[in-house]
This record gives structure tokens, C-alpha cells and sequence, in this order.
């Protein structure tokens, strides 16, 4: 099975910057997607970017230009550094792998991003 562990959330001023990490380990194929999704209390969960092993990216719209999706195979971890943070940008981030090998999906427990004055 596949672990995925998240840290870097916290509470931070609009116009700051956090970088989340996200490190996987177990039994890992090497051609997969990997990625984050958030999720505001009352709103529906979106993808906010996600990154295939050969380092293509997708972000949502609502980021592009902020955030930033990349990874490290050698660590097996995937980061997303997030600046000129906006309050809207509260919710709870959860990453994600999917494997392109055995089309399984793995979740980490999610991280809390806060972004008030």
C-alpha cells in the first residue's frame, strides 16, 4: 500500500506564502499523477494542481499565477509552494496520487491552510 504524508499548513497573513509537502512511500510505481485538492467548509472539493511523473502540470485557475506544483522522485515527495496567499484560499489540503500503472488512488489526511489577518 501507499502512504501519503502532507506538512507545512498553517496559519498565515493574506499576500504570505506557505510550502506544503507531501512525502508518499510503500509499494510505488514509477509512472503516476500526483497532486493536491482543497476543500472550504461549505464548497465543494476542486483540484488545485497536480503534476504527471514526467512533469507536466495542471493548475485550477483560480491559482494560476500563486502557486506552483513540482516534485522530487528521488524523495518521492511533491511540493506546492503557494504565495500571495488570499483568504479565499482557506481549506483544507489533501494530497493525492494516482497510479497510471494499476489506476489505484491514494490520499493523504489533509492539512489545514489559514489565511486571515
Amino acid at each position: 500500500q501507499v502512504q501519503l504524508v502532507e506538512s507545512g499548513g498553517g496559519l498565515v497573513q493574506p499576500g504570505g506564502s506557505l510550502r506544503l509537502s507531501c512525502a508518499a512511500s510503500g509499494s510505488i510505481f514509477s509512472i503516476n499523477v500526483m497532486g493536491w485538492y482543497r476543500q472550504a467548509p461549505g464548497k465543494q472539493r476542486e483540484l488545485v494542481a497536480s503534476i504527471t511523473s514526467g512533469d507536466s502540470t495542471n493548475y485550477a485557475d483560480s491559482v494560476k499565477g500563486r502557486f506552483t506544483i513540482s516534485r522530487d522522485n528521488a524523495k518521492k515527495t511533491v511540493f506546492l509552494q503557494m504565495n500571495s496567499l488570499k483568504p479565499e484560499d482557506t481549506a483544507v489540503y489533501s494530497c493525492y496520487l494516482k497510479s497510471l500503472t494499476t489506476w489505484l488512488d491514494y490520499w493523504g489526511q489533509g492539512t489545514q491552510v489559514t489565511v486571515s489577518s
